[in-house]
Formats: structure tokens, C-alpha cells, sequence
């Protein structure tokens, strides 16, 4: 390789951002998801964790919306790589 070459490696490889997730940033959402619907469940009048039957409205929108955080999480943290 000669230095003209490794001159524009240096610096196309300095230019590129810091990536700062991963399995912990995944970690951190993922449980900012289930403290979101837990206050969803407490806020419908039930308990997370709880098995009922006949599953009420309220908390299928809340098991929606944990669903959707969780991918979230899933498409933002987890697939980025570690520094």
C-alpha cells in the first residue's frame, strides 16, 4: 500500500462517526419500555404481570404499544454496532 493510499484510508476512517449503542443502550430501552407500560397498566387499574382473564381493551393497547417500543429498541440499539 503505498502513502498516498494509506493518507486516504487515515482519513476516510477519521471521518466516520463514533457509534455509542449496543447491548447496554439496548438494556436501557428495553426497560424504559416496560416502566412505560407498567405506568400503562397502572394507569388502566391493573398490574403488569398479572395473568387475568379476558384480557381488556386498555391493556391490549397498552401490550400494543410495549410491542412497538420494544422493536424500537430492537431497530436502534441493538442492530447498531459497539464502539
Amino acid at each position: 500500500m503505498n502513502l498516498k493510499s494509506l493518507v486516504v484510508l487515515t482519513v476516510v476512517a477519521s471521518a466516520a462517526p463514533l457509534v455509542t449503542a449496543g447491548p447496554l443502550a439496548y438494556a436501557i430501552c428495553q426497560t424504559g419500555c416496560n416502566v412505560l407500560a407498567c405506568a400503562c397498566y397502572g394507569g388502566a387499574g391493573f398490574v403488569f404481570g398479572v395473568t387475568i382473564v379476558g384480557v381488556p381493551p386498555a391493556i391490549l393497547a397498552c401490550n400494543a404499544g410495549l410491542g412497538t417500543c420494544m422493536a424500537a429498541c430492537a431497530a436502534t440499539a441493538l442492530i447498531a454496532p459497539i464502539p
